[in-house]
């Protein structure tokens, strides 16, 4: 049986079962991906509700994995050699969990290298930016009566769906005919910015086709649709 009491968060969210890799984690566009991807993978694991609404990412707990208060973050109790291993950071995440399991992540090291880019355009790019368009034209930044900061982040994000749509012409999925961590990070992102965000009029995402194809087909994955929705939300 796998000890994993000399990890601080586990006072606080308990491991029932110890010997599963541990997740941390709530439902938003971050934190699917890790969920999603478990998911595809079929592993086992425990889900741990982190309410960010009751600010609980920021508890000593949850700061003891994760020091900078975000989610999702996990426990692998059988990490490298063996030994328990803790990350943050979902494309770290999802870049550990395909290189333990040898899946969505491409063999040939070219194409390899290629899938990480698009995880790391993701992740610095389109998750920031349509973050943002969130938050000015959604949530509290709504009520700013400057709008210079929303039209930086519309325009910029329409721009960064141009990039995924201009890769995605003549491909089923980021990498041509092989779905990856590439496109497991970026679906929750484009699925919340016409969906959640409603903010599909401000990047013109009806004038797009192939975006709208791919967010499609990745929705309609059976592992997809149940990571979308774990843990589910409080």
């Amino acid at each position: 049986m796998s000890d994993l009491s000399s990890f601080p968060i586990t006072q606080r969210w308990p491991a029932q079962h110890p010997e599963l890799l541990q997740l941390y984690s709530l439902p938003t566009p971050n934190g699917v991906k890790v969920s999603i991807m478990l998911e595809e993978l079929g592993l086992p694991y425990e889900v741990h509700l982190i309410d960010i609404g009751k600010n609980e990412s920021w508890t000593p707990e949850f700061l003891s994995l994760n020091p900078n208060g975000k989610i999702p973050a996990i426990i692998d109790p059988d990490g490298p050699d063996g030994k328990p291993l803790a990350l943050f950071e979902s494309g770290a995440i999802l870049l550990y969990l395909a290189e333990k399991t040898g899946k969505f992540l491409p063999s040939d090291p070219a194409r390899r290298y290629q899938t990480i880019q698009w995880v790391f355009f993701q992740m610095a790019a389109i998750g920031p930016m349509f973050g943002q368009v969130g938050f000015f034209h959604k949530f509290a930044g709504r009520e700013i009566e400057d709008k210079r900061p929303l039209e930086r982040y519309q325009n910029e994000s329409k721009r960064l769906l141009g990039v995924l749509e201009t890769r995605l012409e003549g491909r089923q999925w980021i990498m041509d005919d092989e779905y990856t961590i590439a496109d497991i990070a970026t679906l929750g992102w484009v699925r919340n910015l016409v969906g959640f965000y409603g903010a599909g009029d401000l990047v013109d995402y009806a004038s797009l086709k192939n975006v709208p194809a791919w967010l499609e087909r990745g929705l309609a994955r059976p592992a997809v649709q149940r990571g979308l929705d774990i843990p589910k939300r409080p």
